[in-house]
């Protein structure tokens, strides 16, 4: 026999089951300039600091800033991601000595996301994202990144820190990465670790040392990198180094290397296919291909005008 529960009695057993849902489960914080830290990081409640709110929220939850404010540095031990929704400038500027956002996981494997993000590294920092860690997948969109003393983005292992370990996959997308005082993006994977992913609508300029440097020397593994519609100017080193052991390829097209100081594009022991519509134009050299490395050339490509002549012969492909 079907027994009917009055809706009064539903109602109550609805919201007593909801009641038992843990206060402390987020899957999604807020921060906001008039927030304060020992607020529970709702949106009614936001708390004032990324750093509190990653600490709040759930494993793989979303912390979000609700207004422009400085936000403060960061450090990242698990999977999360930091957002910045359009028209919101979050900025983070770190402590002298310090990266603004320290990703330091181990295991996994893991997800790291940061988008929209404004870091400044004025008052003394010294990379702007700094990884340290194993098995994580990171995500770089809509950020600007500028003013280190260090690199603009330093995607490495530190063994001092963490034991070496894998980043599986790097996505960096929509970014400027400027006037930093080290390389603009480094990608060098250690050990027998391996690393892919892309890099889409970046602008590299006017770092001290080379605008994209992937280097995959330090590692057994291999070094697969899709990269497109770029553009590394007005760098104090190249524009892109691609450099391995015979590990490393990178797919290069739509893109434009100008006015470097040393080459447009160096490949060492590595491969690099320079797809189309890419120009290199204006640096001191359009490209060096030294020991055992190849640049095959698929043709619609513009080399010139670069003050001394390359080195190496460009390998045709398809016969263009």
């Amino acid at each position: 026999m079907r027994t009917v529960i009055p809706l009064t009695l539903l109602a109550t057993a609805l919201a007593c089951s909801l009641a038992t849902v843990p206060a402390n489960a987020r899957a999604r914080v807020f921060v906001a300039s008039y927030g304060s830290d020992s607020n529970p990081c709702t949106f009614g409640s936001p708390c004032r600091n990324f750093q509190q709110a990653i600490n709040t929220v759930d494993a793989g939850g979303e912390v979000t800033a609700i207004d422009s404010a400085g936000y403060g540095p960061v450090t990242i031990v698990g999977a999360v991601t930091i957002t910045s929704p359009p028209g919101v400038e979050a900025g983070i500027v770190p402590t002298s000595g310090n990266p603004a956002i320290l990703i330091k996981t181990s295991g996994g494997p893991t997800s790291v996301q940061l988008r929209g993000l404004t870091l400044d590294g004025t008052a003394g920092g010294t990379d702007g994202i700094d990884y340290v860690g194993s098995g994580t997948d990171v995500e770089i969109i809509d950020c600007l990144i500028h003013n280190f003393s260090g690199d603009g983005i330093n995607i490495s292992v530190n063994p001092g820190v963490f034991f070496p370990g894998p980043v599986q996959t790097v996505i960096i997308s929509n970014t400027v990465v400027s006037h930093n005082g080290g390389f603009g993006i480094a990608l060098d994977p250690h050990q027998s670790f391996s690393l892919t992913g892309a890099i889409d609508h970046v602008i590299t300029s006017n770092n001290a040392s080379t605008g994209i440097m992937i280097d995959g020397t330090a590692t057994a593994g291999f070094v697969n990198f899709a990269i497109s519609s770029i553009v590394s100017n007005s760098n104090s080193g190249d524009g892109i180094d691609a450099l391995g052991g015979g590990n490393v390829k990178v797919e290069l097209r739509d893109s434009t290397i100008s006015n470097n100081t040393f080459n447009g594009i160096t490949v060492s022991d590595a491969i690099l296919g320079l797809y189309a519509n890419t120009i290199v134009l204006n640096n001191n050299s359009g490209f060096a291909i030294v020991n055992s490395g190849l640049i095959n050339s698929w043709g619609n490509n513009v080399i010139t005008d670069n003050h001394a002549p390359s080195t190496g012969t460009l390998t045709k492909v398809n016969g263009q």
